[in-house]
């Protein structure tokens, strides 16, 4: 499962690295022929200015998934 999100500047990138590693689940974002861990600083900084997929497991709530997105924006 997947929703898209634009990512910006660095602060962002803190900001969605920071979520991901609260979450109970697992959080990759895609751009490209690119997959990134986002609990891996370090790989999201070549995100920014770029259109991302958050992606996580099928199993995962939706509604969970929607509310990371919004945070992530």
């Amino acid at each position: 499962m997947f929703r898209e999100i634009e990512i910006k500047d660095k602060s962002q990138i803190e900001k969605i690295n920071r979520l991901a590693c609260d979450t109970p689940f697992e959080v990759w974002l895609s751009s490209g022929s690119m997959m990134l861990d986002a609990r891996s600083l370090l790989g999201l900084f070549a995100l920014i200015g770029k259109r991302a997929h958050v992606v996580v497991e099928d199993d995962v709530n939706p509604r969970a998934l929607d509310k990371l997105v919004a945070k992530m924006a």
